[in-house]
């Protein structure tokens, strides 16, 4: 006889929240609090981001975390601070030093290199990175003390840009980049090339995808939504020390976007209520009207304002390959 699957613990709500993570919290961390928060069946992030840095940490919650491969492939900006003189293992305030200059970088020099530093180009990830060497991460290698060669890989950085100068030893940057590059790399890339050595002191990530800064929720906005759905304990319940626990989620719930928010750079199909059924029933829908493309290889499908099914248009059909059936 076959064993019957377990129910999900928890609630089958969808969408994204795009959290402005603070300083000190892991990527890990902040996802297991967002699925604790919301007591969401399913949570995943789009694009670790640093304990050290702050900033926008995508958390897909249920169905939204079938559209996560579409925002880690999106552009990511990042505004960092490099502190010049020194280079460390890990190329920010983390890791010890290891090579010094009394030599401070001429704003001239700066943006002279930096055209070497946008399109395409070659980077060698840093020691502490999340990078795999034979199955093992690169900074689970470094911590125990071995010193690893990491082979160089091509990158994209579309808009690298000086937006500020605290002081001579200090330069602000903003840097709009592709997948997989590695803002801590860039300064110490930099820092070798001027001669003056460089490290990341201050990292915050200020888009990802189509989510902007506009998107952003603090931990607090959700602890005090959180705190508006608490149960009422009883005087019997207090004495005992019980703890209340989010019952009511209506205020945490409109922090939430909709799953297709993520799907922003995709054409959009939408369908009517008889169309929807066919197509999260798993079968292909004829397109109408002059405006519908014959051929498109990535698009979604809605029905109602909500998302109904991630697909292709071919010969002007629109054919699901992954249907949602949750919340957003």
């Amino acid at each position: 006889m076959a064993r019957r699957g377990k129910t999900p613990k928890g609630r089958p709500v969808s969408g994204w929240v795009i959290l402005d993570k603070p300083v000190g919290m892991g990527s890990t961390d902040a996802v297991a609090k967002m699925k604790w928060l919301f007591f969401a069946q399913k949570a995943g992030h789009a694009g670790t981001l640093d304990p050290l840095a702050s900033g926008m940490l995508p958390i897909a919650l249920g169905d939204a975390t079938k559209t996560v491969p579409f925002v880690m492939d999106g552009t990511k900006t990042y505004r960092f601070t490099v502190r010049w003189g020194a280079e460390t293992t890990t190329d920010d305030t983390e890791g010890p030093v290891t090579n010094s200059s009394d030599l401070r970088p001429t704003r001239q020099a700066l943006e002279a290199l930096l055209p070497r530093y946008r399109g395409e180009i070659s980077q060698v990830p840093p020691q502490f990175s999340a990078i795999k060497i034979e199955g093992e991460r690169a900074y689970d290698l470094a911590r125990a003390g071995e010193t690893v060669e990491i082979a160089a890989r091509p990158v994209t950085i579309h808009r690298l840009d000086i937006v500020g100068e605290p002081d001579a030893a200090t330069t602000v940057f903003e840097a709009e980049c592709g997948k997989g590059t590695y803002v801590r790399s860039i300064a110490r890339d930099l820092g070798r090339d001027l001669g003056c050595f460089g490290h990341v002191v201050d990292l915050r990530r200020v888009q990802v995808g189509g989510f902007t800064e506009d998107d952003l929720v603090t931990l607090d906005e959700l602890m005090d939504a959180a705190d508006e759905g608490l149960e009422e304990l009883t005087e019997e319940q207090q004495a005992s020390g019980a703890r209340p626990r989010v019952v009511r989620f209506e205020a945490l719930d409109r922090l939430i976007l909709g799953t297709e928010a993520a799907l922003s750079d995709l054409y959009e199909v939408p369908l009517s209520e008889d169309q929807a059924g066919r197509v999260l029933s798993g079968n292909p829908v004829l397109l109408r009207g002059r405006d519908a493309p014959a051929f498109c290889e990535e698009a979604y499908a809605t029905g109602h304002g909500r998302l109904v099914a991630i697909g292709s248009i071919e010969q002007g059909s629109f054919h699901p390959k992954r249907v949602f059936g949750g919340r957003g």
